[in-house]
């Protein structure tokens, strides 16, 4: 069935569409009024054309979509009823419509603006690159790299674990090894791995690391920039403060590793930082991260390095493999493939070495004795009546979630089994325990089950006991191609101690510029977060600053995201918290309401002020329409009763044989004609001079014209009118008055900077 069109002017071609089975009849001179257009393309012959059985040419496109396209070629205005905007916009795009384009465009501006939204909190520009750090030999450990045999195989990249795939022994670390020199070939400017600690928070990229300090009056400022390593980072932490530790001002410490090597720094608040030494585990380091002023190290071979600021001795262990870790207090928590919980007391660590030994204690083992692949433990606050308890919740390599209890004032006696969940079939890979919530994370897609969970007198209780509350999936896309350790920046979470803050974080393919944030117990959107330069989002974390000194201050809490550019942008979760579930307010303009507005002009086809425009007669889509830029207009007559010269007008360049641009009916011809009609209903006055302004004259010049669509072709010739018959109206009073005659009001030409 073919679509209905408007008026065609005899003569005029027609032109037969088939658009994804669906037949279109228009005129030539609808389709190619923008000269730049796929249509005036495809009808000069620029581009090849295919035609049906009946000779109508097939465009393979939404025959949905085009049918509002074609009525805004045909009327220019915009009718999007029963189609999605954003569909339109890139059929519009495709198509090479710019005035739709530039509608829809600035229909979807009303949301989004390049100063971020009402959540956007701040930008840190990317670092100058550092120079190259100096070779040191390692304080403590052999240099074991150089003799492990490397392989050609890639090492499997980390998803949302706990901690990572089990890797297998230490003949990895050749691989490791090559992973991490490819790495640093290929994006070394975007940020790798974004966490904090306090109001600090460190920035790791490919091959360097800067660390950022909030202060109450400046803001974020750039205090460490660490030299440029020769290897790829893959795993950051950070020590900011520590209440009440040994070292005073003086615990302030960043470390960074990759493969088998660490090398921990020195933070001074002035802003310098001093390299401490570089510390070797034997094998791919896993987990990094502060129990206190203690740096530990783990791996899934089995391997566990503690670095103690007091004494300032790094210590080996070999244990159990690993697969999980938590730290409660001062407690060092792991769980082990073998199905047992172990805790390393690390406050404690100096005093109970044996035989140059860790003290290692198993604190319980799995029923199942099914490796434990997640842990989280939850201590009660201290001021309940029953004393302080330690909760234990983990989940297991067959998806089996268990909650152990135990009192630590009873002697003699271990960790309770207190419930059992089995809702997954894939193996866990986080849990979170807090007051009010159970949240568990498989690895089916990062499906997540909730519950509640009740307490009495702070204790968990069994009456009535964990009720299921949620199960949702966090759908989170990796890149299987990236280097070992990339995926350390984009752990999903859940983020956040209190339940009523605790979120996931959503990034659903590896290039997006848009992250989701999630309400960890029920899966609910909080907001939507998009780069404010659309530059794709690398990594990200979620981290509460301390509140300043002044009075009402308190702690807020920031999402944290870099970027491909290498840039780190800040987002207000507080406020995003304080705004979930509260109606938006109105405000401006709805979507209908500005399209309605820009069908009463013609958006300008050009681009921002200060750009050269240069004519382009091929066809671009998606891309803006050129036009030549006007000539200069010459003078005009100082006296109104002399002939107006008309300058040349801009025309759209289209090829040989298009017709000319249209832009559709505009009441009241050209300015230049208006002021010629002017001049007939006036006629030459008695005292022809200027108009005086200040004791100067000055002659007043319309702005250069703009030749409407219809208005036929460009004058290039003075052109002479006579004045009217009848009796000649007076001249105003005086010079400074001019008369006022009421013109047809045309459609306004806008340039789209105007809004």
């Amino acid at each position: 069935m073919a679509a209905s069109g408007g008026a065609v002017r005899p003569g005029a071609e027609v032109v037969q569409l088939n658009v994804g089975g669906k037949r279109f009849s228009t005129s030539r001179q609808t389709l190619t009024w923008i000269s730049d257009s796929f249509f005036s393309s495809l009808l000069s012959g620029r581009i090849s054309t295919l035609k049906d059985e009946t000779g109508a040419i097939f465009i393979d496109r939404d025959p949905t979509v085009f049918a509002p396209i074609l009525n805004f070629l045909r009327t220019k205005e915009l009718d999007p009823r029963g189609v999605s905007i954003s569909l339109l916009l890139h059929e519009a795009q495709f198509y090479g419509i710019t005035p739709l384009v530039r509608r829809l465009q600035l229909r979807e501006e009303l949301d989004h603006s390049s100063c971020g939204s009402v959540l956007f909190n701040g930008y840190l520009p990317p670092p100058v690159l550092p120079a190259k750090r100096r070779n040191r030999h390692s304080v403590a450990g052999p240099q074991i790299a150089a003799r492990l045999p490397a392989t050609t195989d890639r090492a499997p990249v980390r998803r949302s674990n706990t901690m990572p795939p089990n890797l297998g022994n230490a003949g990895l670390l050749g691989r490791l090894l090559e992973d991490r020199t490819l790495a640093a070939a290929s994006e070394p400017g975007a940020v790798r791995i974004v966490c904090g600690h306090h109001n600090w928070i460190a920035v790791a990229y490919a091959q360097f690391l800067v660390c950022y300090r909030m202060k109450e009056t400046s803001g974020w400022q750039q205090v460490f920039s660490s030299p440029r390593l020769d290897w790829v980072i893959e795993r950051v932490a950070l020590n900011a403060k520590v209440l009440g530790g040994a070292l005073g001002d003086h615990d302030k410490m960043v470390a960074v590793a990759s493969c088998s090597e660490i090398i921990l720094w020195a933070l001074q608040a002035d802003g310098n930082g001093s390299e401490i030494g570089v510390f070797h585990l034997g094998v791919p380091v896993e987990a990094l991260f502060f129990v206190g002023n203690q740096l530990i190290a783990t791996s899934h071979t089995g391997k566990i390095g503690v670095w103690n600021a007091v004494t300032k001795h790094w210590q080996i262990q070999d244990v159990v493999p690993i697969n999980s870790y938590d730290a409660a207090g001062t407690f060092l928590l792991l769980g082990c493939n073998n199905g047992s919980i172990y805790y390393v007391d690390v406050q404690k660590f100096p005093l109970r070495m044996k035989d140059n030994d860790l003290l290692v204690t198993e604190l319980y083992r799995d029923p199942t004795e099914d490796a434990v692949t997640a842990l989280s433990v939850y201590l009660t606050p201290k001021t309940s009546d029953s004393g302080n308890w330690i909760e234990i919740a983990y989940g297991t390599s067959s998806g089996v979630v268990r909650v152990i209890v135990q009192h630590p004032e009873t002697v003699g006696s271990g960790p309770q089994l207190f419930q059992t969940f089995t809702v997954h079939r894939s193996p866990v890979t986080k849990i979170m325990l807090s007051e009010k919530h159970l949240i568990s994370v498989c690895a089916d897609n990062n499906h997540v089950r909730t519950w509640t969970v009740t307490r009495f007198r702070g204790m968990i209780s069994t009456q009535p006991g964990s009720t299921p509350l949620a199960s949702f999936k966090i759908l989170s896309l990796d890149d299987l191609d990236a280097p070992a350790g990339c995926g350390a920046g984009t752990d999903i979470g859940p983020f956040g101690e209190r339940d009523e803050q605790q979120v996931f974080i959503q990034r659903v393919v590896p290039d997006a510029c848009q992250v989701f944030v999630r309400l960890s117990s029920t899966g609910k959107r909080i907001c939507e977060v998009r780069s404010v330069d659309a530059a794709a989002i690398t990594a990200f974390t979620v981290h509460e600053c301390e509140g300043s000194s002044r009075i009402g201050s308190r702690p807020r809490r920031y999402l944290f995201t870099g970027h491909a550019n290498g840039s780190v942008q800040m987002w207000d979760l507080t406020t995003a918290m304080e705004m979930l579930g509260k109606p938006p307010e109105a405000g401006g303009l709805t979507e209908e309401e500005l399209l309605r507005q820009l069908d009463q002009c013609d958006l300008a086809l050009t681009g921002p002020p200060g750009l050269p425009r240069t004519p382009n007669t091929s066809f671009r889509s998606p891309g803006p329409s050129r036009v030549d830029m006007p000539t200069p207009s010459p003078p005009l007559p100082k006296h109104r009763g002399e002939p107006l010269a008309v300058p040349p007008q801009p025309r759209y360049r289209g090829a040989e044989g298009d017709p000319p641009f249209s832009g559709g009916p505009r009441g009241g011809g050209s300015f230049v004609e208006r002021c010629q009609e002017l001049a007939q209903r006036l006629g030459p006055p008695e005292n022809p001079e200027p108009p005086r302004f200040g004791g100067k004259s000055k002659i007043l010049r319309p702005p250069p014209p703009r030749r409407p669509p219809n208005s036929g072709p460009p004058l290039t010739a003075p052109r002479t009118v006579p004045p009217p018959p009848g009796p000649v109206p007076a001249p105003p009073a005086t010079a400074d008055a001019l008369p006022i005659i009421p013109l047809a009001t045309p459609k306004s030409r806008l340039n789209e900077t105007s809004f």
